[in-house]
């Protein structure tokens, strides 16, 4: 059952682990599809029924006309899970993930159980930077991108240590539809989630890369003082922490979880 219908629009969707076990929830990064937690994937679904989807103009899902905002992409994932009778699930989601998982975790707080936001921001300016990159995405398509995303998702080691990795990032990146970027470019352009998340009440872990150039580690601990039941973990990793440190990110996730 790869597609699913969402509020008459094609989803796609990936299901692994027991079909009894606790729901998680994962959510992609801007300009990545669902194969970006492969590496997490058979770990996770050990204990956990694993639920994996695009987001909207990403992957196999849906593009739409844009521009989207992060209430239509909360509504997404508000979508998926009726779609699949689910009615509460665990949240992970990375980046744009993290965002779509402050809005769940503002506005439908009842679905989710606990979350783990990583590599994220409630808040992300200037607005000219996503104009610049909506600008840039018009003009020269997902190629004139893809070099300087790669470049601010890893650091220069691991990109040298790592080229079949690198392939594969490039690869995802190529296949994002222009129109799913820029139109998910203005949802992260228009969010400030900063005072809405200072109401969440659910368990919640945020994930900071120290060398995240993107979101930045300030980011990340801006999000853990403003939810009660928050705590932090720290790694050595920079903007796509679940590629760079696999195995750590999947035991860190894992153990929060349990």
């Amino acid at each position: 059952m790869p597609v699913i219908r969402v509020n008459g629009e094609d989803f796609f969707v990936n299901l692994d682990g027991p079909a009894t076990a606790p729901v998680l929830l994962l959510s992609n990064s801007l300009s990545s599809d669902l194969s970006m937690w492969d590496d997490q994937v058979s770990a996770w679904a050990q204990r956990f029924r694993v639920v994996r989807y695009d987001q909207r103009g990403h992957g196999g899902t849906v593009v739409s006309a844009e521009p989207y905002s992060m209430e239509q992409l909360g509504r997404d994932a508000i979508g998926v899970m009726d779609a699949l009778g689910i009615k509460r699930a665990h949240w992970c989601g990375l980046s744009l993930g993290g965002m779509v998982g402050m809005w769940m975790l503002t506005h439908a707080p009842g679905r989710i159980d606990k979350a783990v936001l990583a590599n994220t921001a409630a808040h992300m300016g200037p607005v000219e930077l996503w104009n610049g990159r909506i600008e840039t995405a018009r003009r020269g398509g997902m190629k004139a991108l893809v070099e300087p995303t790669i470049e601010r998702w890893f650091p220069e080691h691991f990109r040298q240590a790592a080229p079949g990795t690198m392939d594969r990032m490039r690869a995802m990146i190529l296949r994002t539809s222009v129109e799913g970027y820029t139109g998910c470019c203005a949802a992260i352009r228009d969010m400030d989630q900063r005072t809405a998340i200072r109401g969440v009440t659910n368990s919640v872990l945020v994930i900071i890369g120290s060398r995240d150039p993107a979101t930045k580690p300030a980011d990340g601990e801006l999000i853990v003082s403003s939810i009660r039941n928050a705590k932090s973990v720290t790694v050595d990793a920079a903007h796509i922490s679940n590629i760079e440190q696999p195995e750590l990110f999947a035991s860190t996730v894992m153990n929060f979880l349990a």
